[in-house]
């Protein structure tokens, strides 16, 4: 299974943007981009030029990639399964991105940050329907029920972490039961429900061309 394994701060550097890839480091003053707000490099630090029409899409679909770790080739994957969908290929796109197991169990406030999120799904803690499913990529339908696994309920990390993020509103595609430590997925998410800053429309018009 492909995933970055460089230095994810600097990738936020990158985007000059907070990608909030390290949990509560990135709230804190010793989050990388508080300290170096320029990009990494021999060069980062130098004037910034004006981006391009194409450097503009480019950096868009990079900043989607990085918010959810996915590679180019499954991101590619993606554009072409939301151009195949009724709608608005940027919408559907974000959709998909946002059915992935892994996001849902950060959304939900198991983990602090989504790469957290892949290693505990990639380590069998949660179950789909009752089965365990141990694939980040996994794309949840709705009705679809997603569960701590019983013997992952009593760990301490868990409960930590959701004190952590009570504060953090579950998106309303998801309906979550926090006594027992499942939620059900009620809808496909909308726009609306993706708090994250995309152009999503940049993306489609790189890929269009």
């Amino acid at each position: 299974m492909a995933r970055y394994t460089g230095a994810v701060c600097r990738q936020c550097r990158r985007e000059k943007q907070k990608l909030f890839l390290k949990g509560d480091r990135c709230y804190t003053e010793k989050c990388a981009l508080e300290r170096r707000e320029f990009a990494p490099g021999q060069h980062g630090n130098a004037r910034n030029k004006k981006l391009s029409e194409y450097g503009l899409q480019l950096r868009e679909k990079q900043k989607a990639r990085r918010y959810y770790g996915v590679l180019e080739s499954q991101f590619r994957k993606y554009y072409e399964m939301a151009v195949n969908q009724k709608g608005v290929t940027g919408e559907n796109l974000l959709a998909i991105l946002e059915s992935r197991l892994d996001n849902v169990v950060y959304r939900l406030g198991f983990a602090m940050s989504r790469p957290e999120a892949r290693q505990l799904v990639t380590h069998a803690h949660f179950t789909v329907n009752g089965k365990k499913c141990n694939i980040p990529s996994f794309l949840v339908k709705p009705g679809q029920v997603i569960a701590l696994k019983e013997s992952s309920r009593s760990l301490d990390k868990f409960k930590a972490s959701l004190e952590a993020n009570a504060s953090r509103a579950v998106p309303k595609w998801l309906d979550f039961d926090a006594a027992n430590y499942a939620a059900t997925v009620v809808s496909m998410p909308t726009r609306e429900d993706i708090d994250l800053p995309i152009e999503e429309h940049l993306i489609v018009e790189l890929y269009s061309k």
